[in-house]
């Protein structure tokens, strides 16, 4: 019962298909406005159309044109880089855009404190084997875990997030690690404490898979932050969320925790934003099993 609810809450966040050969299509390629190097994994929005897609590891994308409004808005959006939005209008030629984005400037925080004793602090996850249960996605598609600070200790650098990935769908499929912190509303996630993209795969299933992140020197909130998966498209493919008719399942296969009373994980799709994952079994709730270590001080 519990699989076949994440099915239908995975199934209900997508879009349905469209007939591109009579609405029409935008088709394009992001990249750096400096050097002009492509950008993978950018997101592209309709805001009117809640649609969207990602592009390639090449920087290419494709979408439908809107059909809900006649003029949109196209909100580009990367790690690392400025926010970019462009008009777009039915019936305007819209194919092979060239879309510049300019670098976000990044202050990198010093974490080192002189003469304190440090010691590694897990947040979030502990259990060693997975509950029943499924948690999977599309290109573009997130799952964000709050690894919370219970215990208030004073902490600094985050060393590692580690992820459970299931042995079943394709365990190998290359994904992006993302970090939020809980400012927006509700609590959920929000900005990004990562700004470059960090794209990793594991060798197998059935295990926990850790993602050393001591080189990028980030600063733990104090109340803790949000571990995600965000799921990607590899190679020359694709991906919109509205070029399919029927569900398949793509890339690896999160498995789920239940060892929190409240509900900590929020799934984000393109064009829909965050929404607050709420299933529960006897009492606990349905939580993506997922956890970091950061430097706790003494």
């Amino acid at each position: 019962m519990l699989k076949r609810l994440l099915f239908l809450l995975f199934v209900g966040a997508l879009l349905p298909a469209r007939s591109w050969a009579q609405e029409g299509r935008i088709t394009g390629r992001v990249v750096d406005d400096k050097s002009q190097d492509p950008i993978p994994f950018a997101s592209i929005n309709l805001r009117e159309e809640q649609t969207g897609a990602l592009t390639n590891e090449y920087g290419y994308f494709q979408l439908a044109m809107p059909t809900k409004v006649t003029a949109d808005s196209i909100i580009v959006l990367s790690l690392g880089y400025k926010r970019k939005a462009l008009f777009v209008r039915r019936g305007t030629n819209m194919e092979e855009v060239i879309i510049q984005l300019e670098r976000q400037p990044v202050a990198l925080a010093d974490v080192n404190i002189a003469g304190t004793k440090i010691k590694p602090l897990l947040l979030g996850a502990r259990a060693s084997s997975p509950g029943a249960g499924m948690i999977q996605g599309m290109p573009g598609s997130q799952y964000a875990f709050l690894c919370k600070n219970d215990k208030g200790k004073k902490i600094g650098a985050i060393r590692s997030v580690s992820f459970y990935i299931g042995e079943n769908g394709f365990p190998r499929e290359p994904f992006r690690v993302r970090l939020y912190k809980a400012d927006g509303n509700y609590n959920a996630p929000n900005t990004d404490m990562l700004t470059e993209s960090v794209v990793v795969s594991a060798a197998r299933g059935g295990e926990w898979f850790t993602v050393d992140l001591s080189p990028y020197n980030l600063v733990a909130p104090e109340e803790g932050f949000y571990v995600a998966m965000e799921w990607i498209v590899s190679g020359d493919k694709f991906y919109t969320t509205n070029f399919m008719d029927n569900y398949t399942p793509y890339g690896q296969i999160l498995r789920p925790t239940f060892e929190f009373k409240d509900s900590r994980t929020w799934s984000y799709a393109i064009g829909r934003g965050w929404n607050l994952v709420t299933l529960a079994n006897n009492g606990s709730r349905f939580n993506a099993m997922m956890r970091a270590e950061v430097d706790a001080y003494k």
